[in-house]
């Protein structure tokens, strides 16, 4: 018997657990709650243009799309506790490798690498969480974790690396995968439930409406993520302080997790077309508000609305993408989607700032998620005309 075995399990399904499972799955994405931190970091630690740290940042978030899909085919031939504990140790070890390493070309392959890695612990999170009895709860747990420590990072990071380098970067989300791994043997097993009698075949997906729902997942991650990728040096840019940026950033995140809280209690009582539309709508007002950066309460007021209706928005378009399909391939999808998003907007980002600056940055945040509205809108009509009724 290994000594992990003699240790005490929390209740498969309470709140303890919810907790646990968050910090599990938030482990292998926790940059992206840091993204600004870490793109900003890298950019006055290494002294690299911002194209470049955007550049890192999005190998970053692709290698994670690559192991999330990858956790799709594995999850079923690993045991996920096996396949967990060899994540978070590969996790930290290129993490620690990464502290070393101030070649560009290098260090966009080992956090790529990383991504892997990270993206693969998140379709092991996501699958067991998908076990519990009440996997609505754990997400919306796992969204107060990650806005919860997000903010913490973006507050106290960009002010440690003058005086550490960026090694503190790669040092905070080693130490953030020591303590998941330090959680990791208290979670019970979590077994496959295995169904009894025929398992009827998977009805057909509605291919262009679910095309329309990644495109607008992808859109609306892309857009938002690009910002924020680059929300510190937009501030800066503005003649923002760092003292006022640090806990600017950490409110926005804090109070960001009343968006998911809100889904949570609403569920799809309202159908989907509404909130999304709604949502949507609403983020563009916050995000074309950032034009107005160098008022520090439009600045104050943008971030913690953006948020505030991000964490509101995506569960909801990922759950649009989820309705396609009973046994989980176009949820995996979205998932997918939902990351090649969030690499893809930081990458734009850095790509635009050198041509453009942030007037440029701001205007193609605003397109992308108008887009993504215009995309979303048939497919949310569509489901909500099929289950008028749904809850």
């Amino acid at each position: 018997m290994r000594l992990t075995d003699t240790l005490p399990k929390v209740a498969p399904d309470g709140l303890p657990a919810a907790v646990l499972l968050s910090f599990l799955a938030t482990a292998g994405l926790f940059y992206v709650n840091i993204m600004a931190a870490l793109v900003t970091g890298l950019s006055d630690g290494l002294g690299i243009k911002p194209a470049s740290a955007g550049l890192i940042a999005s190998a970053n978030v692709y290698g994670a799309a690559v192991g999330a899909l990858a956790a799709v085919f594995l999850i079923r031939r690993i045991p996920w506790r096996v396949a967990a504990t060899a994540a978070l140790l590969g996790l930290i070890a290129i993490d620690l490798v990464s502290t070393r390493v101030v070649s560009v070309p290098w260090l966009t392959a080992l956090r790529a690498c990383h991504g892997i890695v990270g993206g693969l612990l998140v379709g092991v999170a996501f699958a067991v969480i998908a076990r519990t009895r009440s996997p609505d709860r754990v997400f919306g747990m796992l969204l107060v974790v990650q806005f919860g420590i997000g903010g913490i990072g973006l507050w106290a990071l960009p002010s440690l690396v003058p005086h550490y380098g960026t090694a503190i970067l790669f040092l905070a989300l080693a130490a953030f995968s020591l303590a998941t791994l330090a959680m990791l043997p208290f979670l019970p097993a979590y077994p496959v439930a295995t169904e009894s009698g025929v398992t009827a075949a998977p009805a057909p997906i509605a291919r262009r409406p679910l095309a329309a729902t990644l495109a607008a997942i992808f859109l609306f991650q892309a857009g938002n993520m690009g910002l924020a990728a680059f929300i510190i040096g937009l501030g800066r840019n503005a003649g923002l302080s760092q003292d006022f940026i640090g806990p600017t950033l950490a409110a926005a995140n804090w109070l960001g997790a009343l968006g998911s809280i809100l889904v949570v209690a609403m569920g799809a009582r309202f159908g989907r077309a509404k909130p999304i539309l709604g949502s949507i709508a609403v983020t563009l007002l916050f995000t074309a508000a950032f034009w107005r950066s160098d008022l520090a309460v439009v600045y104050v007021a943008a971030n913690i609305g953006s948020a505030i209706v991000w964490a509101f928005t995506i569960p909801y378009l990922l759950g649009l993408a989820a309705a396609f399909d009973k046994v989980g391939r176009t949820a995996a999808l979205g998932g997918f989607c939902s990351k090649l998003g969030l690499a893809s907007g930081p990458l734009l980002t850095g790509l635009l700032l050198d041509r453009g600056g942030y007037p440029l940055t701001i205007g193609a945040a605003v397109l992308l998620l108008l887009l993504s509205g215009l995309a979303a809108a048939w497919p949310a009509r569509l489901l909500d005309r099929a289950a008028p009724s749904q809850d």
